[in-house]
């Protein structure tokens, strides 16, 4: 259980001299030294042309790794490579999964998962650079990406079903070509299955936003649009449901099987009844044991600052990435809850 009076530091993490914070929606935990693995989107505000500034745009190393105790960059690559990195996942050889969900202005970048060295070299892309699509060879808004126990790659896809609440739009947006599904790649990116599609029956998705294994061997989903984590086996057959861990936007489940769901989006406006903020409980129970609240910011009283992406290290310290930072108000990606 975490410490329930955690000491706070916002803005966590150094970037090198000259870097400006822009947003991020993505941190995980090396297995090997416990370092905090974790990106960030290129700067913040835009250029005089006013053209918005992301990866493409300003092709600075976007991936970084901090040093768990003082946040010192570590490590730092994948120039030239991204738009908007969205997911990230750290694999048992250490090697680093990011996401791009979105599309330059060419169409020649974006839309594809990649896979790292621990050092920087790029080893794997799957997608087609630049389009999108709902066949296994193109992804469409890709959120996150997990390695799962046999070196099989499982990417969530499709970003757009949340805002779809009705039945009309949900079919208009399958229509499109909108996506709303698991992809199941062979380890060396041979695609094997996918399932699901826009829609609220368990096995469908409004926005399949995170991903994780617990110890079981598990998929965990987190069903964003539809509020709950949906669990399946490694074929993609649904097993059960949990609904009281909010609007989920990231999930982290430790080696003991506790389940951290950060929720960014909760409020008022879209979830009644609801705060953001990080919601605490063990797998194998559908309730929340623990809760760390976002801090307050004048630009968001009524609801806290609380980020996409959640990050628990051995120590029992937790990073949170802030996903809601705009570009006009990014400065300080990460939060870290220490207990240590």
């Amino acid at each position: 259980m975490p410490n329930p009076n955690p000491v706070v530091t916002r803005n966590w993490g150094e970037l090198p001299e000259g870097r400006e914070w822009g947003s991020t929606a993505g941190v995980d935990i090396d297995p090997f030294d416990g370092h905090v693995w974790a990106y960030e989107r290129c700067g913040a505000g835009s250029f005089g042309s006013g053209v918005p500034i992301n990866c493409h745009t300003n092709p600075v190393a976007p991936i970084f790794k901090f040093d768990r105790n003082t946040g010192e960059v570590l490590a730092n690559f994948g120039a030239g490579i991204m738009v908007t990195p969205h997911g990230i996942h750290v694999d048992d050889e250490g090697n680093v999964w990011v996401t791009d969900f979105a599309t330059n202005d060419d169409a020649t970048k974006g839309q594809q998962v990649h896979k790292f060295s621990p050092t920087g070299e790029l080893l794997l892309s799957l997608g087609t650079p630049g389009q999108t699509g709902n066949d296994s060879r193109h992804f469409n808004q890709p959120n996150d990406v997990v390695v799962g126990p046999d070196g099989s790659i499982y990417v969530s896809d499709g970003h757009s079903g949340q805002g779809m609440t009705t039945n009309d739009a949900m079919a208009e947006g399958r229509a499109n070509g909108l996506t709303a599904r698991i992809m199941k790649f062979a380890p060396d990116g041979t695609f094997i299955k996918q399932w699901g599609q826009i829609g609220v029956r368990h096995g469908e998705f409004r926005t399949p936003h995170a991903v994780d294994f617990d110890s079981q061997g598990r998929l965990w989903v987190a069903d964003r649009g539809n509020h709950r984590l949906e669990i399946f086996d490694q074929d993609g057959n649904y097993l059960e449901s949990r609904y009281m861990f909010s609007r989920v936007s990231g999930i982290f489940i430790t080696e003991d099987d506790m389940l951290y769901a950060i929720d960014s989006e909760s409020s008022p406006t879209n979830h009644v009844g609801w705060r953001n903020g990080v919601r605490i409980g063990h797998i194998d129970h559908d309730h929340v044991t623990g809760f760390i609240p976002p801090f307050e910011r004048e630009d968001r009283v009524y609801q806290g600052t609380a980020g996409e992406g959640v990050a628990v290290d051995a120590h029992g310290n937790v990073y949170a990435a802030e996903g809601p930072n705009s570009l006009s108000q990014a400065g300080g990606a990460f939060t870290r809850y220490s207990v240590d």
